[in-house]
């Protein structure tokens, strides 16, 4: 199944979240419409952006009549509309799926992904306490991943998909993977996916 015309994906290219969806939506093979938001430039607290995601954040998709916030919310919606291969049904595979994604919502938001927006955005916030919860996390993540090749599943979901993007970039946090080989396995598999793009590098930050 294909859309009837170019999703659109109202998107951030140094957002995490928005690249989630990103590739997702690569992974598909979906058509889809890049719409950038200036959130230097506050777009993104704007009327016109609020009146499609009143919280204020990207990304957002326009799928036809449907819009849609929330990048874990639109990787369910993607998966469930247009290959429901990525979202498990069994009872049991989907409780697992919602777990990692309850996992990309907390420990990873609140981990990695903020360790890596306080160094490169300067976010006045506590940079050890984002990088403790991001090595605890990822020691967690190394033991689940020596057992089994993907998140949720013996294949893909979309559970992988949402836990790539920030792992990934954890080193631009000060995260280094380098104690972590079955993440970095991990990381290797979902980046040989047929469709998979990568989220733009940005510089590391200097060591302390």
């Amino acid at each position: 199944m294909q859309p009837t015309q170019p999703i659109r994906l109202h998107d951030f290219p140094l957002s995490g979240h928005a690249h989630r969806v990103k590739l997702m939506l690569s992974l598909l093979g979906l058509p889809y419409e890049i719409i950038p938001v200036d959130l230097a430039a506050g777009e993104h607290k704007g009327p016109a952006f609020l009146a499609k995601n009143p919280f204020g954040q990207v990304p957002v998709i326009e799928d036809g009549d449907v819009t849609l916030a929330d990048s874990n919310a639109i990787l369910v919606y993607l998966a469930g509309r247009y290959d429901p291969r990525w979202l498990p049904r069994e009872p049991l595979a989907a409780a697992q799926v919602q777990r990692w994604l309850s996992v990309a919502a907390g420990q990873l938001a609140f981990g990695p992904a903020r360790a890596r927006v306080i160094q490169l955005f300067g976010v006045p916030e506590d940079l050890t306490v984002a990088q403790k919860l991001a090595s605890w996390l990822f020691s967690q993540m190394e033991a689940h991943l020596a057992r089994q090749d993907w998140m949720a599943a013996d294949h893909p979901t979309i559970a992988d998909v949402a836990l790539y993007s920030y792992t990934a970039h954890a080193p631009e946090g000060g995260v280094s993977l380098d104690d972590y080989p079955a993440i970095s396995a991990w990381l290797g598999r979902v980046e040989a996916l047929p469709g998979f793009i990568a989220m733009p590098r940005s510089p590391l930050p200097k060591a302390a």
